[in-house]
């Protein structure tokens, strides 16, 4: 969290808190939604600007209850997530980085659901691989270790191949497992639309 944040809830510590404006979508685009995109349930506005984008992304947090947020300045502001937490993208030397720029460490699991997408968790939370890059994950596929083509982890994916699938990252073997998308946000604790409280 930077510096002049801290100082600004310091300062200001009973700012009310936000809801419904900032969405992460599944390819960690951030977006800003005024009231009529709310009313609509539009995705809202891709934020371009590097230096705003830089600090969404340094002060992206998560509380107890599993609602992720911008501390924006003394105001928390929570962020509505169109599929998981953190986005994942694929660098040129085919690892991994998350979408606020940081590499994902401590891999622990990895999970496709029947619709083909991948999740993978690691010490910074769950994170949805960007659909644009599922084919630079295929070198790092194992099935009963042995590399395999898209139409082999497709039958995987859909129950007619079976096996143990594995994907490669930062030299470990993570085991692969299948997981519905409408289970992902209750099984690893996320809110994927925080509101305020009625009452």
């Amino acid at each position: 969290m930077d510096e002049i944040v801290k100082k600004a809830m310091a300062k200001w510590p009973n700012v009310p808190d936000c809801y419904g404006w900032l969405r992460l979508d599944a390819r960690g685009g951030w977006r800003m939604r005024d009231e009529a995109a709310q009313a609509a349930d539009l995705p809202g506005d891709r934020i371009a600007h590097e230096a705003l984008l830089g600090f969404i992304n340094r002060n992206y947090l998560q509380d107890a209850a599993g609602r992720w947020f911008f501390q924006n300045g003394p105001q928390r502001v929570f962020v509505d997530l169109e599929a998981a937490p953190l986005i994942a993208h694929t660098r040129a030397d085919g690892q991994l980085q998350l979408h606020t720029g940081e590499t994902p460490t401590g891999i622990s699991g990895a999970w496709f659901s029947p619709a083909g997408s991948l999740y993978v968790q690691c010490e910074a939370g769950l994170a949805l691989v960007d659909d644009r890059d599922l084919a630079q994950c295929l070198p790092q596929m194992r099935l009963d270790g042995q590399t395999i083509d898209d139409a082999a982890l497709l039958e995987w994916v859909d129950g007619v191949r079976s096996g143990k699938l594995a994907f490669i990252h930062a030299d470990a073997a993570v085991t692969v497992g299948r997981l519905p998308d409408e289970d992902v946000a209750r099984r690893f604790g996320f809110v994927r639309q925080p509101r305020q409280a009625v009452g």
